[in-house]
């Protein structure tokens, strides 16, 4: 009998979930997306094709919101459904517990917790590469990159007007001096190149034109080099993970290359960048587990008596939903600007949507059993 309940419960559960995950994406790629993509279509800039192929490589970004949403509502469907058929009152009368009742849905949860941490970590960043190269977008932005020394001070500033990929155009190099004065940092030579090349293990410039400058701040040498390597080593393969990243969006970057660039912020102080790339490093790991909240806030506000409208539980858990994606960006906000810590800043959604779910099991009563039916002799 238990392994028949848990398969009904667990069957039940996982058909209204990939259903409401099915609408969800459908509803959020109509608008706007599957639109613009016909209209490229019809006015040539993508074969039919490469339509189709966009419209895949946008479905994991969908999915990444559309697996913990469908899975509330999924569950919520069910139980109402089983509320209302009497059949939650059924299993309670046969002397099942609560926690026994939805342990097939937590079961399901944690196999939707790891398919959205797989989304996040792998399919969204492959599928924004794959659009990229659809694209054929090739990000063109400024950098600049400040190279200092063990005490943070610094010894060249390298000024980058344009790069794209593995080649750079119009640089300027300004070699530091080591005496620093309470209200400028003096120059001891400015290098201007039209062109230079970007490897993993060294910087290259090309037709560079020096101007050596004196203690006084007057140029007193102009020569020409052909080729001048700024920098070599692990400093030019960081100084590109940081030139490349930092024109993506975190979720076109995996967990480890995600971990990678937050190490490499935080090794350059750049705090704002670093706290908030930290957050969402944390969000990686801590957000998937809502996935685990919504089905029990799905199951819990399920159980309803027979003739409670179920409009009600449906409004609350979407107005939940709701509030929960739309205090994200708030929550962003302060991890950058440093008001909450990141791992903090990551964490206050979950606690939040946590506490909100022991309230309704709280409201519904259901840690109290239904005592067993029983005949005349007790038995």
């Amino acid at each position: 009998m238990i392994k028949i309940y848990d398969k009904y419960i667990f069957t039940q559960v996982l058909l209204a979930t990939l259903v409401a995950i099915i609408l969800f994406t459908v509803i959020w790629i109509a608008p706007e997306m599957l639109l613009k993509t016909i209209k490229n279509t019809i006015e040539g800039v993508y074969s039919p094709q490469v339509a189709v192929m966009v419209l895949v490589c946008e479905l994991p970004k969908i999915l990444g919101k559309a697996f913990p949403v469908g899975l509330l509502l999924g569950t919520l469907f069910t139980f109402d459904k089983l509320s209302k058929d009497f059949e939650l009152t059924i299993f309670r009368a046969a002397g099942m517990s609560f926690a026994r009742i939805i342990a097939p849905v937590v079961v399901l949860s944690l196999i939707v917790t790891y398919l959205c941490f797989v989304t996040y970590d792998k399919l969204i960043p492959y599928s924004c590469e794959k659009l990229n190269e659809i694209k054929k977008v090739n990000p063109v932005s400024q950098f600049v990159y400040i190279k200092k020394d063990v005490d943070k001070h610094p010894l060249m500033g390298i000024i980058v007007s344009r790069y794209n990929r593995d080649s750079m155009d119009n640089i300027i190099v300004l070699d530091f001096a080591q005496k620093v004065y309470s209200d400028i940092h003096p120059l001891t030579n400015i290098q201007v190149a039209e062109t230079g090349v970007i490897k993993d293990d060294k910087w290259t410039l090309k037709n560079v034109i020096s101007y050596g400058i004196s203690g006084d701040g007057i140029f007193e040498e102009i020569s020409t080099i052909p080729s001048l390597d700024i920098i070599e080593g692990e400093e030019a393969n960081n100084a590109k993970t940081l030139m490349e990243y930092s024109t993506k969006r975190d979720r076109e970057i995996d967990n480890a290359g995600l971990a990678r660039y937050i190490k490499l912020l935080k090794s350059e102080s750049l705090d704002e960048e670093f706290r908030l790339n930290a957050n969402k490093y944390y969000q990686r790991f801590i957000h998937p587990l809502v996935c685990i909240l919504l089905a029990l806030m799905g199951a819990i506000l399920g159980f309803s008596r027979p003739r409670e409208r179920s409009l009600v539980g449906f409004v609350i858990a979407i107005g939940c939903v709701f509030i929960y994606y739309i205090t994200l960006p708030f929550f962003d906000l302060l991890a950058e600007k440093g008001v909450l810590p990141p791992l903090l800043a990551a964490s206050f959604s979950p606690l939040l949507f946590a506490f909100a779910t022991y309230k309704f099991y709280q409201s519904k009563e259901l840690s109290s059993k239904i005592k067993p039916v029983t005949n005349a002799k007790g038995k």
